[in-house]
């Protein structure tokens, strides 16, 4: 021991040891290792080239490009088009009441067994806002029933499958544009069955209504 100095306690030197290591890896963390394929030299949009013989940096699309608003499944197309009606629910702009397909058998049993996977959970079997999630303490969504949606046409509720409203999300990356459709015409029959007198019932029909129903089944007798 030199005369003058103290001697270092160990533990001491251990610490200050681990705090400089610390230290010097929080230091060489911040710096980064360039990569030569994310720091290259990019352009700016509009930005001349001198590569180019054009001088711009933006290239022309490729042929056959399709712009996006145009995919299935994506932004709907807006400001008219041949599917503004298919793609967005609209004509000119507007909501409209129309259907971009003929409305069919097969079609209402797709609407069906869509809206049963997709809605019913929320919107009930029957579309009275009763579904499974509400017994849950989810907030109970709204009726098809009332006088408010029943007015609405049938763009708007495809616009409201496609991009949701207030708590309901957005399906337009779920459910393809026909399937939507399907939903929406189901709904639409929905809103028609749970408002329907007799004379809605097609004649050929109306026999298997006045039919008698069942007798119960008494108690202990097997099905």
């Amino acid at each position: 021991m030199y005369p003058g100095k103290t001697k270092t306690d160990p533990r001491l030197r251990a610490v200050l040891l681990v705090s400089v290591a610390v230290a010097a890896s929080l230091a060489l963390g911040g710096c980064r290792v360039p990569q030569k394929m994310a720091d290259q030299p990019q352009y700016d949009p509009l930005e001349k080239s001198a590569f180019f013989p054009d001088g711009a940096s933006s290239r022309p699309l490729v042929e056959g490009t399709v712009p996006s608003p145009r995919v299935e499944g994506t932004l709907a197309q807006v400001g008219g088009g041949p599917d503004e009606l298919f793609d967005s629910g609209r004509e000119a702009g507007q909501f409209s009441d129309k259907y971009p397909m003929p409305l069919t058998p097969e079609l209402m049993a797709r609407g069906r067994d869509r809206f049963d996977i997709y809605c019913s959970m929320c919107h009930g079997r029957v579309g009275d806002g009763d579904g499974m999630i509400v017994a849950r303490g989810y907030k109970k969504p709204p009726s098809f029933h009332s006088d408010l949606l029943r007015s609405r046409k049938n763009g708007y509720i495809f616009d409201v499958i496609s991009n949701g409203f207030g708590v309901m999300p957005a399906y337009r990356t779920m459910i393809p544009v026909a399937d939507r459709w399907a939903i929406v015409a189901y709904v639409r029959a929905l809103q028609v069955s749970q408002n329907a007198t007799i004379s809605d019932v097609p004649s050929a029909d109306r026999s298997s209504l006045d039919a008698p129903a069942a007798a119960p089944r008494a108690e202990g007798e097997k099905h």
